[in-house]
């Protein structure tokens, strides 16, 4: 027994309730750890400040395809510095190292955080039987009581050799559980699966098909259809929306497309288009 499976165990474990029990890193790594696949090595740990810097820190020593999950997270970080935390095993916290290697220019690994949303998006809709969409450029949401609501964000990071893609996914949290207002989890969309072992299989096992996918055309993202797929996932498009952009300017206008950069392209009211590769964007209504 490894200590990750020691620390997932029942004796380990702060049971909060019964319907959060702890991961099985055995059984997830008999599942998705196999000869000639993606994942090389998966380690569960108890708790930790945020999975994106463990796994950074050890990459050099890491062959690609490392897992790195943690029952709770106390200084998760999302875009811009922002904080995730949930309750002990109340989500999937989790982090990926991927190195995509001379094959595939390091102008075009910008697009392994829509890749993971893709994924993300795909596997929890087939798993849990829940409706998901990506809010450009790294939310996953759901739909509470007629409402979108982000559940899950991604954050990826580039290391000297790879990118660490980092997921935080709300799966049980409640109402009262909820860090804002805007928030949601699978289990306030009323998903059909909330246990989290078959939800992270489902989100790690489309992640690989995506990445091979995407690695093989070069990270061309429309020979590999990842360009297409996100635009067809995408809930932004289409929508009047506002870009707060670095340096404190905003743009507002309708999102018309993702471009090969994996950019927000805006029409603006003067008819102008502007790609768009960083910032926040909030939607502020529907102009379909």
């Amino acid at each position: 027994m490894t200590p990750s499976d020691a620390a997932a165990g029942p004796s380990a474990g702060r049971w909060s309730s019964l319907d959060r029990p702890p991961l099985n890193a055995a059984a997830l790594r008999r599942a998705l750890v196999t000869e000639g696949g993606l994942w090389t090595s998966l380690e569960v740990v108890p708790a930790t400040g945020s999975t994106n810097t463990d796994l950074a820190a050890g990459s050099a020593d890491l062959a690609e395809g490392a897992v790195l999950v943690a029952e709770e997270q106390t200084a998760g970080r999302g875009r811009l510095d922002r904080s995730w935390t949930a309750p002990a095993r109340s989500g999937l916290f989790f982090s990926v190292l991927l190195k995509p290697g001379e094959g595939v220019p390091q102008e075009r690994w910008g697009w392994l955080t829509l890749l993971a949303g893709v994924a993300a998006a795909q596997g929890l809709s087939r798993a849990a039987g829940v409706d998901t969409s990506l809010k450009w450029p790294n939310d996953l949401l759901v739909t509470v009581d007629g409402e979108e609501r982000k559940a899950a964000g991604i954050l990826a990071e580039r290391v000297a050799d790879g990118v660490v893609v980092g997921i935080g996914l709300n799966v049980t949290l409640t109402e009262d559980e909820l860090p804002v207002p805007a928030a949601g989890s699978l289990l306030l969309a009323k998903a059909a699966v909330t246990d989290r072992e078959p939800l992270l299989k489902a989100v790690l096992r489309t992640l690989e098909e995506w990445y091979g996918r995407w690695r093989d055309a070069g990270g061309d993202p429309a020979e590999s259809g990842l360009q297409e797929a996100y635009a067809a996932s995408c809930a932004t498009l289409g929508r009047h929306v506002r870009a707060e952009l670095p340096g404190g300017r905003a743009l507002t206008g309708t999102a018309e497309a993702v471009d090969a950069d994996g950019r927000l392209v805006i029409r603006t009211p003067e008819e102008e288009r502007e790609a768009v590769g960083a910032g926040d964007v909030v939607h502020l209504r529907s102009v379909r």
